[in-house]
């Protein structure tokens, strides 16, 4: 009996067809893969000091976390590096303010500064914009900004209402995705941090302590989280241009359960003295850099910056840009 095509195994027709895919497209090319993996050539990081280091010593600044020592008991940038440092590494370049190799044109560019808020942060991507030729396709900015906004506005309560000051944070939040959108236009890729929750901060846990009008700790985490989900929402949710970096779940986890990302404390600041002078012959009695979350009351200790940059690195290698 001649078997017809309507008694052919449907099986055997898709395996047919597949086949004859397979075939046209090796016959035109198209039998390997055309991804290419992102290879920044030059790198911008906005911020504030979570993402900055100081223009001096020239070539060895310090940075607002823990600064590393060199087997001569002398600072050394490189080490206990912060989180745009590692994304950096994964290129290999290096800003010109953490530049002991004196590298002639360091192709990381430092634009994030002390105490900058996200009206700052916009201010910083038109600087970058006119002082660099423009930004383009081979450009990788780093974003991360909002504590030093979610500080300011915590400090209205409680003259402001809870409500006033949320809406606010929102606003903010808004914004600094509007900085991110404008980076996009402008040609670049885009790693950017959500913010870690400031009512997990040593300055929560004690304004928690000190007020009884309301627990400080879980309004600092409201407005936080109010910020976050306008970043979320407003910026472009497109791989292809944005990375977003989801530091907030890691530090709610690690908060949680410091020993499963190998910390002995994620509540208490490691620092003895005023940032950026912290060293980490400086800290807490026996206490290891790496092992902290946070530097001082509000800001990111070298233990933060760890799993942060791990995090950034990650996107920016995974993100089809």
């Amino acid at each position: 009996m001649t078997l017809t095509r309507s008694a052919t195994p449907r099986w055997q027709r898709a395996l047919a067809s597949l086949l004859a895919t397979v075939g046209l497209l090796a016959a035109c090319g198209g039998g390997t893969s055309q991804y290419e993996p992102f290879v920044a050539q030059r790198l911008f990081a906005f911020g504030d000091e979570a993402s900055t280091l100081t223009a001096t010593p020239v070539g060895n600044g310090r940075k607002y976390s823990v600064n590393g020592l060199d087997a001569d008991g002398n600072v050394d940038c490189r080490l206990e590096p912060i989180w745009v440092q590692h994304v950096a590494s994964l290129y290999g370049f290096v800003f010109a303010e953490c530049n002991p190799d004196m590298v002639a044109e360091p192709q990381a560019r430092m634009y994030a500064a002390l105490a900058a808020k996200v009206a700052d942060v916009a201010v910083q991507v038109e600087t970058a914009q006119a002082q660099s030729g423009g930004l383009r396709d081979k450009d990788l900015a780093t974003v991360m900004a909002g504590a030093n906004d979610i500080l300011e506005i915590y400090g209205l309560y409680p003259a402001q209402a809870e409500a006033v000051l949320l809406a606010e944070a929102r606003a903010r939040g808004e914004r600094l995705a509007q900085v991110v959108n404008r980076l996009v236009d402008l040609g670049a890729k885009v790693v950017v941090s959500d913010l870690p929750d400031i009512g997990l901060t040593p300055f929560a846990a004690q304004e928690k302590a000190l007020y009884t009008d309301t627990d400080r700790a879980a309004l600092l985490t409201r407005l936080s989280t109010a910020f976050n989900e306008q970043l979320g929402v407003k910026v472009l949710l497109d791989g292809r241009f944005v990375g977003l970096v989801q530091a907030d779940l890691q530090f709610r986890a690690a908060s949680l359960f410091p020993a499963s990302f190998g910390l002995v404390n994620a509540t208490a600041a490691v620092c003895t003295v005023a940032l950026p002078d912290c060293r980490s012959d400086t800290l807490l009695t026996d206490a290891v850099a790496s092992q902290y979350l946070w530097a001082d009351a509000t800001r990111i200790g070298s233990g933060g910056h760890l799993r942060l940059g791990t995090l950034a690195v990650d996107r920016a290698r995974r993100n089809p840009f």
